[in-house]
C-alpha cells in the first residue's frame, strides 16, 4: 500500500511515472515551483492537518493548481500535500543556503531598511553577486541583499548534525513545524541532517526506518546518533544527553537522557524502539 506522503497522486491527478501503479484520472507532467514565503504549510488536504512545512527556496514539483491550492511534491525530501498556491513563485535555481538560526533578506546594503523577507536555517537562494558584507540575491518575484556571513554554498556541508540542531535551541514546539518560529522533532532533525548532505525524510516514523544505519541495542551511543520513540526522535548531543523539540516542554532544549526515557514512559508508556547512526 502506497503512503500518500511520498506518493504523488490524489485521485485526480497523478505523476506521469506512478501510470499502472496507480489509479488516477489524469497521469502528469510536473511544473516547477519555488517557495516564496517565509514558509508555506504543507497540509494533507486543502485546508486540513498541517503536515509539514517548505521553508523559503525549496523547489517544489507541481502536479495540480485548484482552488487556490497546489498539489505538490518536495524535492529535498519526496513529501507530498498542498499548499497554497500564493506561497509560489517562478523557480530560480538556488545557489547558496541559510547556515545561520534566522537572518533577511533587505532592498539595499545595511540593516535600517525594513526587510523584505525573514529566512530560517536551511532557506535556499540564488547568490547573483557579493561584494564585501552583503550578498545579492533573486528569486522569482523579487531581488534584495543578505548578509554574506548568514550564508554557505550548496556544496558546501555543515558537518556536524548535533551542531546544526542546537542553532534551535529555545525555538517554540510546533507540531509540522520546520522553522525558527516552531519546529517539532523530525522537523529539526531534518534540518540537521539536509545540512550534512545526509538524505533525510520529514517524518519520524520514515526516518527511523531510512536515515543512516540501524544499530544494535547494546551500542554504546556517540554524538549525533538518532534514538526513536513512537511518534518522536532525539538526537544525542553526548552519551548521556539529547537534544530535541519535544512537546512535553514545548520548546527545543537539551535534557539528560536518563529524564527523557523516565518521563516520556511515564507519560507515554513507550520505551525506545530503535537507535541509528548517522554516516560520518
Amino acid at each position: 500500500m502506497s503512503d500518500r506522503r511520498d506518493t504523488p497522486a490524489n485521485g485526480r491527478v497523478a505523476a506521469l511515472h506512478l501510470e499502472g501503479q496507480v489509479e488516477a484520472d489524469r497521469f502528469v507532467a510536473a511544473d516547477s515551483a519555488q517557495v516564496a514565503t517565509f514558509t508555506a504549510g504543507l497540509h494533507a488536504a486543502p485546508g486540513g492537518a498541517l503536515d509539514r512545512q517548505a521553508i523559503f527556496g525549496d523547489l517544489l514539483d507541481v502536479y495540480e493548481r485548484r482552488d487556490g491550492w497546489a498539489f505538490v511534491q518536495g524535492r529535498k525530501d519526496g513529501y507530498c500535500g498542498y499548499v497554497r498556491e500564493a506561497a509560489l513563485a517562478a523557480p530560480v535555481t538556488p545557489t547558496h543556503r541559510l547556515a545561520v538560526r534566522a537572518s533577511h533578506i533587505y532592498p539595499e546594503a545595511g540593516m535600517k531598511q525594513p526587510p523584505l523577507h525573514r529566512l530560517t536555517f536551511g532557506a535556499q537562494l540564488c547568490v547573483t553577486d557579493a561584494d564585501g558584507k552583503w550578498a545579492a540575491v533573486r528569486w522569482g518575484g523579487g531581488t534584495g541583499l543578505v548578509h554574506r556571513s548568514h550564508l554557505l554554498p550548496l556544496d558546501r556541508p555543515m558537518p556536524d548534525p548535533a551542531a546544526s540542531a542546537a542553532l534551535f535551541l529555545g525555538t517554540p514546539y510546533l507540531w509540522g513545524g520546520n522553522s525558527d518560529a516552531g519546529i517539532d522533532c523530525s522537523g529539526l532533525v531534518q534540518a540537521a541532517c539536509l545540512a550534512a548532505h545526509i538524505p533525510c525524510p520529514g517524518d519520524s516514523d520514515q526516518q527511523a526506518r531510512t536515515v543512516g544505519t540501524l544499530l544494535p541495542d547494546d551500542a554504546p551511543l556517540q554524538r549525533n546518533d538518532l534514538i526513536f520513540w513512537k511518534g518522536h526522535v532525539a538526537l544525542v548531543s553526548d552519551p548521556e544527553t539529547i537534544l530535541h523539540a519535544n512537546g512535553g516542554y514545548m520548546t527545543t532544549m537539551y535534557e539528560p537522557l536518563a529524564d527523557a526515557l523516565g518521563r516520556i514512559e511515564a507519560a507515554e508508556g513507550t520505551r525506545p524502539f530503535a537507535r541509528r547512526r548517522l554516516p560520518a
